[in-house]
């Protein structure tokens, strides 16, 4: 008997800090999240798909789109718990999470990210892209990865890691034959992760990075990590419409 695909699991919440309401945002007539939601049909079709919303409003316009959907409690704190609340509903034994801001999203991503959900130990996993500049390495905004030798994660940050220490030259990483890793924010979770996630309290680090997959490595948890060969390119300000191209 052949193992049942995950499910994807997209949140989406109208209630955005930096880009409110981005997701009804249209381009070239039709709103973001259509955009992702077809992107979707059209790069993993075999998959079920399910949009994890935060009201009537995104609920609606994905219905009359032919999306499936289930309303979440807008007051979760976290994508994850907004997933975890979805799958009691869809009950599958494994979940992948793709941002709902992330209309480009690729088949591969896709795909590698089910690799590594499917990997002995792994109770979460997620994606990573090799750095190409030193620019991109010291923002902050760019979280890094770091990976033990069987590609599981070891830490995730928002500085530089690993810091070559007595260089300042990005360049250097390359004759170690090691480059920097960036962290994607696409996930895979296992139906007992997210229970015991959503039952587990913020840790520290978490607290501290503002980044939750910092609480399963705090609660023990294995997070497998896939390389893949390019990024994503999600939709944070008005200004990033303009890199969509459809």
């Amino acid at each position: 008997m052949t193992e049942e695909l995950p499910i994807i699991i997209v949140p989406a919440r109208l209630a955005s800090v930096r880009f409110p309401r981005k997701l009804l945002q249209e381009v070239n007539g039709i709103p973001l999240i259509i955009h992702t939601a077809r992107r979707l049909l059209d790069v993993a079709p075999e998959f079920d798909i399910l949009f994890a919303v935060d009201g009537p409003e995104l609920e609606s316009v994905l219905s009359e789109n032919g999306f499936a959907t289930v309303i979440t409690d807008p007051n979760l704190p976290s994508g994850t718990d907004r997933i975890f609340a979805a799958n009691k509903k869809a009950r599958r034994a494994k979940v992948i999470n793709v941002q709902a801001d992330e209309p480009l999203v690729q088949r591969d991503h896709i795909l590698s990210l089910v690799e590594a959900i499917n990997r002995p130990g792994a109770s979460m996993a997620t994606l990573a892209v090799p750095f190409d500049n030193q620019e991109n390495f010291y923002d902050e905004n760019q979280v890094k990865v770091v990976l033990d030798q069987s590609g599981f994660a070891l830490y995730f940050s928002r500085i530089p890691i690993p810091q070559f220490r007595g260089s300042s030259s990005f360049k250097d990483f390359l004759e170690t034959d090691y480059c920097p890793l960036k962290h994607l924010g696409l996930y895979g979770y296992t139906q007992d992760f997210l229970l015991k996630f959503s039952q587990t309290p913020q840790g520290k680090l978490e607290y501290i990075e503002k980044l939750e997959q910092l609480r399963a490595l705090e609660m023990g948890e294995k997070i497998a990590v896939s390389v893949v060969k390019s990024g994503t390119i999600g939709i944070d300000i008005p200004e990033d419409l303009e890199k969509l191209n459809f």
